[in-house]
């Protein structure tokens, strides 16, 4: 198993970003299986008008592929934020602690590993979106269903925030030797109503 320990650094930014939407609604498109240039040119018109965030921009003659149904868009923080009709999510990739290379033997240092560093990102949520509605961990016997049907499943952490039009889920990935989960971290999106 191997590890990276990075600052919050990035997380702490899209919080920030998150923070500063003040109706999710207004970014919320139909939540369906729709794909391509006209799903993608709704999101990029919905969320240019509801922040300030700047959307991803097309080379000269590209084209927007029809299989997409999300585009990315980047904050005043350097934030990279991928919208959906029905989530939005940062791609922060340098930021916080994960366990990668797992072997079906480091289940119990990932779990550890995780449930070190999980109060930190806890804590950094709380900043900016004060207590969650919910937190809990495997542990608890109901986990797999009290937040809502299934939301604990494959998950070791669990916590919600209620924002206005939609909710945050911060959670960390369960490891298991079996089936073999190859890398575990802490991540979060914005479910939009």
């Amino acid at each position: 198993m191997k590890t990276m320990d990075r600052p919050l650094d990035e997380d702490e930014a899209a919080f920030a970003d998150f923070a500063e939407v003040t109706d999710w609604r207004a970014i919320a498109g139909p939540n369906n299986d729709a794909s391509g240039p006209d799903v993608v040119r709704a999101i990029v018109q919905r969320v240019t008008a509801a922040t300030d965030w700047k959307p991803w921009p097309l080379a000269p003659g590209e084209q927007i592929d029809p299989v997409l149904a999300s585009w990315g868009f980047t904050t005043k923080r350097g934030s990279t934020i991928v919208v959906f009709p029905g989530m939005a999510y940062a791609d922060a990739l340098n930021s916080g602690w994960c366990a990668y290379q797992l072997s079906p033997n480091d289940t119990a240092e990932a779990e550890a590993g995780l449930d070190a560093h999980w109060p930190d990102h806890v804590a950094l949520a709380r900043k900016y979106f004060g207590e969650p509605e919910y937190v809990s961990d495997d542990s608890n016997p109901n986990f797999l269903d009290e937040w809502g049907p299934g939301a604990g499943a494959d998950k070791r952490h669990l916590a919600t925030w209620l924002l206005n039009g939609a909710h945050l889920r911060l959670f960390s990935t369960k490891p298991s030797p079996d089936p073999l989960t190859p890398a575990v971290g802490v991540s979060y999106a914005i479910y939009i109503d």
